[in-house]
């Protein structure tokens, strides 16, 4: 463990000698990752990428790549480009990048299941803004804008999120 290293606690994700509070997933940890569990899955996993909406925010990283119009992710087990970015029309299961609200202004990727996607074991871990406190995700690690925001100056490519 390095102090460059996101480390998720009981109390939060530990960065940078601040403790951030977050949410996880409605199916709390698993070792077990599965689609449609709704569990973050425990391991180690690397920040791979940002995603934002540059018609809410400024580029929040250098490295960091706009959410376009028809910017979805895939989460269908039969598709070829399961747990991948993919444009629409797209004819399999996704869920839509660019939503009405502002919980994927700005998207961390993981590297989970990524990018030689296994069907079934869990598509798109993301840190991204959470919808309330500590409400629940589908799997994602959610968290205030104001801190994931704080974060990603912090962060490069390659981070590693510890979750135990």
């Amino acid at each position: 463990m390095t102090p460059d290293d996101l480390v998720l606690t009981p109390r939060g994700v530990r960065f940078h000698g601040r403790t951030l509070p977050c949410a996880i997933g409605r199916g709390g940890l698993s070792a077990d990752k599965r689609e449609g569990d709704g569990a973050t899955p425990k391991g180690r996993h690397r920040i791979v990428g940002v995603l934002y909406r540059p018609d809410r925010l400024p580029s929040p990283a250098p490295w960091a790549c706009p959410i376009g119009l028809g910017d979805l992710w895939s989460d269908d087990v039969q598709d070829p480009a399961y747990n991948h970015l993919v444009r629409a029309p797209h004819p399999y299961g996704h869920e839509t990048l660019r939503r009405a609200d502002p919980l994927y202004d700005v998207i961390l990727l993981t590297d989970w299941n990524w990018p030689r996607a296994k069907a079934g074991r869990g598509s798109a871990i993301f840190l991204h803004v959470w919808r309330k406190p500590r409400h629940p995700t589908e799997g994602c690690i959610a968290f205030r804008r104001d801190h994931l925001l704080w974060l990603l100056p912090r962060l490069r490519m390659g981070s590693r999120l510890l979750v135990a």
